[in-house]
Protein backbone atom coordinates (compact mmCIF):
# COMPACT_ATOMS: atom_id res chain seq x y z
CA UNK A 1 0.00 0.00 0.00
CA UNK A 2 0.75 3.40 -0.71
CA UNK A 3 -0.18 7.23 0.16
CA UNK A 4 -1.74 7.09 -3.14
CA UNK A 5 -4.03 4.11 -2.25
CA UNK A 6 -5.39 5.42 0.80
CA UNK A 7 -9.22 6.06 0.84
CA UNK A 8 -11.49 7.85 4.05
CA UNK A 9 -12.40 4.24 5.13
CA UNK A 10 -8.73 3.94 5.55
CA UNK A 11 -8.33 7.23 7.18
CA UNK A 12 -10.52 6.45 9.59
CA UNK A 13 -9.91 2.40 10.39
CA UNK A 14 -6.46 2.01 9.95
CA UNK A 15 -5.06 5.64 11.00
CA UNK A 16 -7.68 6.26 13.39
CA UNK A 17 -8.12 9.95 12.33
CA UNK A 18 -10.67 12.43 13.27
CA UNK A 19 -11.94 14.05 10.08
CA UNK A 20 -13.57 17.60 10.39
CA UNK A 21 -15.04 20.89 8.27
CA UNK A 22 -16.59 22.89 9.55
CA UNK A 23 -15.09 26.34 9.70
CA UNK A 24 -12.82 28.65 7.28
CA UNK A 25 -9.68 27.74 9.17
CA UNK A 26 -7.73 30.87 7.44
CA UNK A 27 -9.58 33.59 7.51
CA UNK A 28 -7.58 35.57 10.06
CA UNK A 29 -4.04 34.98 7.80
CA UNK A 30 -3.43 38.18 5.51
CA UNK A 31 -2.01 37.91 2.06
CA UNK A 32 1.64 39.55 1.36
CA UNK A 33 3.15 41.30 -1.50
CA UNK A 34 4.64 39.31 -4.22
CA UNK A 35 7.64 39.98 -5.46
CA UNK A 36 8.18 41.45 -8.76
CA UNK A 37 9.90 37.88 -10.30
CA UNK A 38 6.85 35.65 -8.84
CA UNK A 39 4.32 38.37 -10.59
CA UNK A 40 5.80 38.97 -13.84
CA UNK A 41 6.15 34.46 -13.46
CA UNK A 42 2.75 34.06 -12.85
CA UNK A 43 1.42 36.62 -15.43
CA UNK A 44 3.36 34.69 -18.07
CA UNK A 45 2.72 31.19 -16.96
CA UNK A 46 -0.71 31.00 -15.67
CA UNK A 47 -2.70 31.03 -18.70
CA UNK A 48 -0.42 28.88 -20.69
CA UNK A 49 -0.69 26.12 -18.10
CA UNK A 50 -4.46 26.30 -17.99
CA UNK A 51 -4.19 26.32 -22.06
CA UNK A 52 -2.05 23.34 -22.15
CA UNK A 53 -3.89 21.68 -19.00
CA UNK A 54 -1.60 18.95 -18.31
CA UNK A 55 -0.43 17.84 -14.68
CA UNK A 56 3.12 18.21 -15.80
CA UNK A 57 2.33 21.94 -16.87
CA UNK A 58 0.65 22.92 -13.78
CA UNK A 59 3.10 21.57 -11.77
CA UNK A 60 6.33 23.19 -13.61
CA UNK A 61 4.86 26.59 -14.36
CA UNK A 62 2.43 27.20 -11.27
CA UNK A 63 3.48 24.77 -8.59
CA UNK A 64 6.79 24.53 -8.59
CA UNK A 65 7.21 28.58 -8.87
CA UNK A 66 5.46 29.30 -5.47
CA UNK A 67 7.16 26.92 -4.05
CA UNK A 68 11.01 27.88 -4.63
CA UNK A 69 9.54 31.75 -3.69
CA UNK A 70 8.43 30.12 -0.17
CA UNK A 71 12.01 29.12 0.30
CA UNK A 72 13.22 32.28 -0.86
CA UNK A 73 11.59 34.20 1.36
CA UNK A 74 12.28 32.19 4.02
CA UNK A 75 16.22 33.16 3.20
CA UNK A 76 16.51 29.45 1.91
CA UNK A 77 16.18 28.71 6.32
CA UNK A 78 13.07 25.62 5.22
CA UNK A 79 14.35 22.94 2.55
CA UNK A 80 11.59 21.82 -0.84
CA UNK A 81 11.79 18.51 -1.96
CA UNK A 82 9.88 17.17 -5.09
CA UNK A 83 9.25 13.49 -5.99
CA UNK A 84 10.89 12.01 -3.61
CA UNK A 85 10.31 9.02 -1.82
CA UNK A 86 9.18 8.93 2.47
CA UNK A 87 8.70 5.77 3.56
CA UNK A 88 7.40 6.24 7.14
CA UNK A 89 5.65 3.11 8.23
CA UNK A 90 5.20 0.10 5.70
CA UNK A 91 2.74 -1.76 8.36
CA UNK A 92 0.46 1.10 8.09
CA UNK A 93 0.91 1.78 4.40
CA UNK A 94 2.67 4.88 4.92
CA UNK A 95 5.30 4.64 2.25
CA UNK A 96 5.16 6.24 -1.58
CA UNK A 97 6.91 9.40 -3.45
CA UNK A 98 5.81 12.82 -2.15
CA UNK A 99 4.70 15.22 -4.41
CA UNK A 100 6.27 18.26 -2.70
CA UNK A 101 7.66 18.30 0.74
CA UNK A 102 8.62 21.69 2.41
CA UNK A 103 10.57 20.97 5.57
CA UNK A 104 11.46 23.39 8.93
CA UNK A 105 15.52 22.64 8.26
CA UNK A 106 18.07 23.92 6.11
CA UNK A 107 19.10 19.99 5.07
CA UNK A 108 18.23 19.94 1.38
CA UNK A 109 20.14 16.30 1.14
CA UNK A 110 17.50 14.23 2.97
CA UNK A 111 13.98 15.12 4.37
CA UNK A 112 14.26 16.67 7.82
CA UNK A 113 11.42 17.85 9.74
CA UNK A 114 8.77 17.94 6.94
CA UNK A 115 5.94 20.39 7.91
CA UNK A 116 4.04 21.11 4.84
CA UNK A 117 2.62 18.33 2.58
CA UNK A 118 1.35 19.62 -0.94
CA UNK A 119 -0.29 17.00 -3.49
CA UNK A 120 -0.96 17.52 -7.16
CA UNK A 121 -4.74 16.77 -8.07
CA UNK A 122 -5.30 14.15 -10.58
CA UNK A 123 -7.36 14.86 -13.02
CA UNK A 124 -8.09 18.12 -11.46
CA UNK A 125 -10.10 16.46 -9.03
CA UNK A 126 -9.11 18.17 -5.42
CA UNK A 127 -11.76 16.07 -2.88
CA UNK A 128 -9.98 12.65 -4.65
CA UNK A 129 -6.50 14.24 -3.73
CA UNK A 130 -7.71 15.03 -0.07
CA UNK A 131 -6.81 10.97 1.14
CA UNK A 132 -3.42 11.06 -0.34
CA UNK A 133 -2.31 13.92 1.32
CA UNK A 134 -3.85 13.41 4.77
CA UNK A 135 -1.99 10.24 4.84
CA UNK A 136 1.49 11.87 4.30
CA UNK A 137 0.33 14.37 6.88
CA UNK A 138 0.12 11.65 9.12
CA UNK A 139 3.31 9.74 8.16
CA UNK A 140 5.46 13.65 8.44
CA UNK A 141 3.98 13.94 11.99
CA UNK A 142 5.10 10.29 12.67
CA UNK A 143 8.60 10.84 11.70
CA UNK A 144 8.89 13.99 13.52
CA UNK A 145 7.59 12.66 16.30
CA UNK A 146 10.46 9.37 16.33
CA UNK A 147 13.05 12.21 15.05
CA UNK A 148 11.99 14.61 18.33
CA UNK A 149 11.47 17.75 15.87
CA UNK A 150 8.82 19.73 17.41
CA UNK A 151 6.33 20.29 14.53
CA UNK A 152 3.16 20.11 16.71
CA UNK A 153 0.86 21.29 13.10
CA UNK A 154 1.16 19.20 9.59
CA UNK A 155 -0.16 21.76 6.64
CA UNK A 156 -1.85 19.74 3.45
CA UNK A 157 -2.56 21.35 0.70
CA UNK A 158 -3.86 19.71 -2.47
CA UNK A 159 -3.92 21.68 -5.50
CA UNK A 160 -4.41 22.21 -9.57
CA UNK A 161 -2.44 24.86 -9.32
CA UNK A 162 -5.09 27.18 -10.10
CA UNK A 163 -7.16 25.64 -7.57
CA UNK A 164 -5.40 25.46 -3.63
CA UNK A 165 -7.57 23.16 -0.97
CA UNK A 166 -5.46 23.50 2.63
CA UNK A 167 -6.33 21.29 5.71
CA UNK A 168 -4.53 20.83 8.79
CA UNK A 169 -3.55 18.11 11.19
CA UNK A 170 -2.39 17.97 14.78
CA UNK A 171 -1.46 14.46 16.57
CA UNK A 172 -4.78 12.57 15.06
CA UNK A 173 -7.40 15.52 14.43
CA UNK A 174 -7.58 16.45 10.68
CA UNK A 175 -9.45 20.07 9.99
CA UNK A 176 -10.48 20.54 6.58
CA UNK A 177 -10.42 24.11 5.36
CA UNK A 178 -14.03 24.70 4.40
CA UNK A 179 -12.51 27.73 1.97
CA UNK A 180 -11.19 26.82 -1.53
CA UNK A 181 -8.34 29.40 -2.93
CA UNK A 182 -7.93 30.50 -6.63
CA UNK A 183 -4.23 31.29 -8.09
CA UNK A 184 -5.74 34.93 -8.47
CA UNK A 185 -4.93 35.10 -4.69
CA UNK A 186 -1.59 34.19 -4.96
CA UNK A 187 -0.37 36.77 -1.58
CA UNK A 188 -3.11 34.64 0.45
CA UNK A 189 -1.48 31.23 -0.31
CA UNK A 190 2.08 32.33 0.16
CA UNK A 191 1.02 34.03 3.45
CA UNK A 192 -0.74 30.57 4.78
CA UNK A 193 2.20 28.37 4.15
CA UNK A 194 4.37 31.05 5.32
CA UNK A 195 2.70 30.93 8.59
CA UNK A 196 2.91 27.20 9.22
CA UNK A 197 6.21 27.27 8.26
CA UNK A 198 7.71 29.94 10.56
CA UNK A 199 5.45 27.88 13.09
CA UNK A 200 8.18 26.25 15.76
CA UNK A 201 11.52 26.38 15.45
CA UNK A 202 13.93 26.46 12.19
CA UNK A 203 16.47 23.68 12.21
CA UNK A 204 19.42 24.54 11.21
CA UNK A 205 22.01 21.88 9.76
CA UNK A 206 25.27 21.40 8.28
CA UNK A 207 23.80 20.52 4.88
Amino acid sequence: MSYREFTWQDLRAKLALEILQDTSLFTHVKPIQLSEHLTLTLHENVALACNINTEKARSEMIITPILIEIRKLLHRRVSLFSGVDFHVDAALGLTGVCDYLLSQSTNQVYIDAPAVVVVEAKNENIKAGLPQCIATMYAAHLYNAREHHAVEQILGVVTTGSNWKFLTLAETRVLLDYDEYLIDQPGKILAIILQALQRGPLIATGA
